[in-house]
């Protein structure tokens, strides 16, 4: 293998290295943007949860609901 055929391998591999490093800081800004979505919609779920324990109105059986229409 000659000196240029070295440092052309070399290159591409600088290449396609730091290809690989744009894309891992891209996925990277992905994932930490979904665990934020992931943990406001736990803190709502939570919230959502207090708020009918505490109302207390504990859902009829389904035969004794009334349709909405009536």
């Amino acid at each position: 293998m000659s000196q240029d055929e070295i440092l052309k391998r070399i290159e591409e591999l600088e290449v396609r290295s730091a290809y690989q490093e744009d894309l891992v800081a891209k996925l990277d800004e992905v994932i930490l943007t979904q665990a934020n979505r992931i943990d406001r919609l736990v803190t709502e779920f939570e919230k959502i949860q207090e708020h009918m324990a505490e109302s207390g109105e504990a859902e009829a059986p389904m035969e004794e609901q009334v349709p909405p229409h009536y």
